[in-house]
């Protein structure tokens, strides 16, 4: 299977040659639970969307935008996400990607009055997904950095992963088909903790040591990259 890879986001300049940039956070992720091949576009970089009809499957990266800001990649990525869920192309959403296919499918997105969340956060498993071939554990954990939220859920999203702070932390889309988490699976720890500490002044000196402190904490971010290929495999197109 081929997975197109829509880069929304760079990785913050400070620490950009420290790290690799957000498709290949994707690749090993991915590479790691299953033999795929990849492609990258780049949005933000001007690159143009392809036919969505075209491709195998979708996932669409993280990015300081938001869905309701004024960038010109935006309103035809929608698009694009509209014309996948209509040709059934399985697309998954991380973080700006879990909020973008909700707002492109007919839910909300707003910066949310809860403020930043970061570190290690813990979500219950509302409803285990049915394309996970494992028992679900009660509660999944991963790294997060983000404002803005889902606030309304389009029609046909199910909830599978919820907490006080983000009630709408993982959704899947039966018909669309699509997956998303708030969280991000794909970010190693280094990186995490590197983007909270250069964060600092907006964060906050508690905020800031908090998250860093949380990452002792064990995540479950190969589980979630498990549950993305199952996910895939499931709603493989054929044909």
């Amino acid at each position: 299977m081929k997975l197109t890879i829509i880069e929304t986001g760079l990785v913050p300049e400070p620490i950009r040659g420290e790290f690799e940039d957000y498709p290949a956070m994707f690749r090993h992720m991915m590479s790691g639970v299953g033999a795929y091949e990849f492609e990258t576009v780049s949005v933000v970089k001007g690159d143009a969307l392809p036919e969505a009809d075209t491709l195998e499957a979708v996932m669409i990266t993280g990015s300081p935008a938001g869905v309701y800001d004024d960038e010109a990649w935006i309103g035809p990525l929608m698009d694009f996400i509209r014309a996948g869920a209509g040709a059934g192309v399985p697309q998954v959403g991380i973080c700006f990607g879990h909020q973008i296919l909700a707002e492109a499918l007919g839910g909300k997105v707003v910066k949310s009055d809860r403020g930043w969340g970061v570190g290690r956060h813990t979500y219950d498993v509302v409803t285990c997904p049915p394309f996970v071939d494992l028992e679900c554990p009660p509660t999944i954990s991963a790294a997060v950095s983000h404002q803005d939220q889902v606030v309304a859920l389009p029609p046909g999203a199910q909830v599978i992963a919820a907490s006080d702070f983000t009630p709408y932390a993982g959704l899947y889309y039966p018909e669309a088909p699509a997956l998303s988490f708030q969280c991000h699976p794909e970010f190693q720890d280094a990186y995490s903790a590197a983007l909270y500490s250069l964060r600092r002044p907006r964060l906050g000196e508690k905020l800031t040591d908090g998250a860093l402190e949380s990452l002792e904490l064990e995540g479950d971010h190969t589980r979630l990259a498990r549950w993305t290929a199952q996910f895939l495999d499931t709603h493989r197109r054929m044909g």
